[in-house]
């Protein structure tokens, strides 16, 4: 690569581009729930409980039906998973994160139509419609 003025006015800008994405609102709010969450003594058990039997699940999973009480366990997973995700402080950082993620989804589609409308962007996000897809690597399988 030749480093020339261009490069260097590039790389200006994308500094910009960095600092004023760090210094938003979303990058606040992203950072103080997650804070938040992580202090919560009541997500610390939340976590530990769903560990605990997510863990007791899997080392019968591989049994499936015919483990016992396989139907329990697994039961008792997706309830304390429930009870995590719906916890106040787990569901505002999720929803932060999310509007975060949309954001940089966002903006990593402006830069690449500015180059060109034939880039295609993989955002990760199943709603993030607008963009043109790769093909997901079958189209290569030959």
């Amino acid at each position: 690569m030749i480093f020339n003025e261009t490069v260097f006015e590039v790389e200006s800008i994308l500094t910009e581009l960095s600092n004023s994405i760090n210094e938003s609102q979303l990058v606040a709010d992203y950072i103080s729930s997650y804070h938040v969450m992580n202090k919560s003594d009541e997500v610390a058990k939340l976590r530990k409980d769903f560990k605990e039997v997510k863990e007791a699940f899997e080392k019968i999973e591989p049994y499936g039906k015919y483990a016992p009480d396989f139907k329990e366990k697994r039961r008792a997973v997706r309830k304390v998973k429930r009870e995590l995700d719906t916890n106040e402080l787990v569901s505002n950082f999720k929803f932060n994160e999310t509007s975060l993620q949309n954001m940089l989804d966002y903006i990593t589609f402006d830069i690449a139509k500015s180059i060109s409308d034939d880039i295609k962007i993989d955002a990760g996000n199943p709603f993030f419609e607008f963009a043109k897809r790769g093909c997901g690597g079958s189209c290569h399988v030959g």
